[in-house]
């Protein structure tokens, strides 16, 4: 295909067209432009409300895209290096989920790490799929699951060659990403498809001195988060495809059995924007992000107790390539966790970090920042560091959890009769629901998994810090629903994964 002109904007310029005209609008929404809602249209401006329309002729229609919208999901494939683009309006969530049920039926299996996001769950739950789990790499000290190496997912590939596809994630929330490409080639030797998480890699593509993107690896399909890192509005996100291992037809069939007939056409035109933005200039930009990020750890480095995440922690295998433009600052040492060093740069310095966990956290810097936003964190941090003197303590020393014994599917659990139990008394029961600290969403229990000792130490350790833990009907995580008949289905578990495979 030729060179698309990157500078257009065909949706949001379609948008703008019919602004123009003064058209009467009868039709949704009801605000009328703006008219029906004057407090509002005050907040968010009269352009942000005149263009919130509905699908019509000449705005095309994200179900079936045959003009505008289509035109710029052609500029989205070819800014991304895809063969084909689609816009989602239902986060990155809706990208995962269709993904997986576009190569899974009911027991079909599929290939993921274990700290995938908790929308592979979900996805793995509507599709019926049968999750065959791989260990991701974990670096004892930052105590975080990193890559998977190729090694593994072969293995995982002789051991299943029925599986439908191979998942992965590029990069991980904290910035590692696995030998992509290598893995790809693996997966495509046996004739499976790589699905991609690249929720945290929208601005791959736009810089060579990072990770390559899902698919410049040759991977087939990626969902990316263009929202996190690309400047679109939250909850717009692209989905990517290229090859012949999945229909591109069928992947729009999927999406349309849970996307929404009322997309918000504001975040249309921000996908659309976005994109010509990191076209024209995204190399530009993400180098001087990645120049600030440099410039932060190489001030963090000269603070006694302060380890930053760096590329001296990559050996080519499951922690194959860094992200440089992710900052992650490890504060063990310290006698601190990253839950209350978040905390205190909420409360007392007004400033908002992106994750913390146990022992680290990550600040965000993105083609948003400046000298300006930087100095101001990396000025609070050290007035924080200084309140308390470095004498090495490690406040936790405990691991992460071990991959629980999944007994039954996620679907079948998740359906399952349940009886609700303390979570300091379930152990050895079944789990119907996830637990996950959010950020980063990664399940430490999954629907159809043992519940364990270690489990529930972990979550207890979890609530001490006040982490924000989410997946339970029980909105304190208190609790956890169990499967009911837990002992018939035990007994009746290989009659199961017969059935599954």
């Amino acid at each position: 295909m030729s060179a698309l002109d990157q500078s257009k904007t065909p949706l949001f310029d379609a948008l703008m067209g019919y602004v123009k005209e003064n058209t009467i609008p009868f039709h949704v929404p009801g605000h009328k432009q703006g008219r029906g809602n004057g407090f509002l249209t005050s907040i968010l401006g009269e352009t942000t409300m005149a263009i919130d329309l509905t699908c019509m002729e000449d705005l095309d229609n994200i179900c079936n895209p045959k003009s505008v919208i289509k035109e710029a999901e052609k500029l989205a494939a070819q800014a991304y290096q895809a063969e084909n683009a689609f816009f989602l309006v239902n986060g990155t969530t809706s990208g995962i989920q269709a993904m997986i049920m576009s190569v899974c039926r009911p027991g079909d299996k599929i290939i993921l790490p274990r700290n995938a996001h908790k929308s592979a769950i979900s996805g793995i739950i509507l599709s019926g799929a049968h999750p065959i789990y791989i260990e991701p790499e974990i670096d004892p000290f930052f105590g975080i699951a990193m890559g998977v190496t190729p090694s593994k997912v072969k293995e995982a590939l002789e051991m299943h060659p029925d599986a439908k596809a191979v998942f992965v994630i590029n990069p991980t929330y904290y910035g590692i990403a696995s030998n992509l490409k290598e893995i790809c080639k693996i997966a495509h030797d046996f004739e499976v498809p790589v699905l991609v998480d690249e929720a945290h890699g929208a601005h791959l593509v736009f810089h060579e001195d990072l990770p390559l993107s899902a698919m410049e690896a040759g991977a087939d399909l990626a969902a990316s988060s263009t929202h996190k890192l690309a400047g679109s509005l939250t909850q717009s996100s692209i989905l990517l495809h290229q090859g012949n291992l999945i229909d591109p037809e069928y992947i729009k069939s999927v999406l349309n059995l849970t996307q929404t007939t009322s997309p918000s056409y504001i975040l249309l035109a921000s996908l659309d924007i976005a994109r010509r933005e990191m076209a024209l200039k995204g190399r530009e930009r993400l180098q001087r992000t990645i120049a600030l990020t440099k410039k932060a750890k190489e001030q963090l480095s000269k603070i006694n107790g302060i380890y930053c995440l760096d590329e001296d922690i990559l050996d080519g295998n499951g922690k194959f390539a860094l992200d440089s433009a992710k900052l992650v600052i490890n504060v063990r040492n310290l006698g601190f966790s990253g839950y209350e060093i978040e905390r205190i740069l909420r409360k007392k310095y007004h400033i908002q970090i992106e994750l913390s966990d146990l022992y680290n956290i990550i600040v965000l810097l993105t083609i948003g920042d400046d000298e300006i936003t930087v100095n101001a964190f990396l000025k609070a941090f050290k007035e924080i560091v200084s309140s308390r003197p470095a004498k090495k303590i490690v406040k936790y020393t405990i691991n992460l959890p071990d991959i629980p014994e999944q007994q039954i599917l996620p679907r079948q659990a998740f359906y399952a009769e349940t009886v609700l139990l303390p979570i300091e008394e379930a152990e050895g029961e079944i789990s119907a629901e996830m637990i996950m600290a959010y950020p980063p969403g990664i399940p430490l229990i999954c629907p159809g998994e043992k519940i364990t000792k270690e489990v529930i130490q972990y979550v207890k350790l979890l609530h001490k810090e006040d982490a924000q833990l989410q997946g339970t009907q029980d909105p304190q995580v208190k609790h956890i629903k169990v499967l009911k008949h837990r002992l018939v289905l035990l007994q009746n578990q290989s009659e199961t994964y017969q059935n599954a495979g």
